[in-house]
């Protein structure tokens, strides 16, 4: 399986800082701030902590019969055989997997600003592919 580490540790320390803080402000703030007022800053914090949660949650598992790709907001199953191509140039912030039915997915659980550690997850995504997959060796 592979997981950004920096991402999460930024994405999950943003989120306890960010809710910490609201719920301090709404316990300081002046009393002509209703209850409602304060329930609110806390749920918004919650609300902000879900979103950074979403992007932290993002990961690349792969076994036997194929890749489970989880992004922010959806998750795919894809067999080996569905997969054609992993690709990643310099600067792209994820790999993006290239299927068999012509679309493509990114995989943000590859994270393209942790370079070495991109570049190696990288490339045991490939040999997999190319021991699991069914595409040719280009000639």
């Amino acid at each position: 399986m592979w997981r950004p580490r920096t991402t999460r540790i930024v994405a999950y320390t943003a989120a306890g800082v960010i809710v910490l803080g609201l719920i301090v402000l709404a316990v300081v703030v002046p009393e002509q701030y209703t209850v409602w007022d304060r329930i609110l800053m806390v749920a918004f914090g919650a609300f902000i902590a879900w979103v950074l949660h979403m992007l932290a949650r993002c990961r690349v598992a792969a076994d036997d019969s194929g890749v489970t790709v989880v992004n922010a907001f959806a998750s795919r199953r894809l067999e080996w055989p569905q997969i054609l191509d992993v690709t990643m140039n310099v600067g792209d912030p994820w790999p993006t997997l290239d299927l068999a039915d012509g679309t493509s997915i990114s995989a943000m659980g590859i994270n393209g600003a942790e370079k070495t550690r991109a570049a190696h997850q990288l490339t045991e995504l490939r040999t997999l592919l190319k021991t699991r997959g069914e595409t040719p060796d280009p000639v």
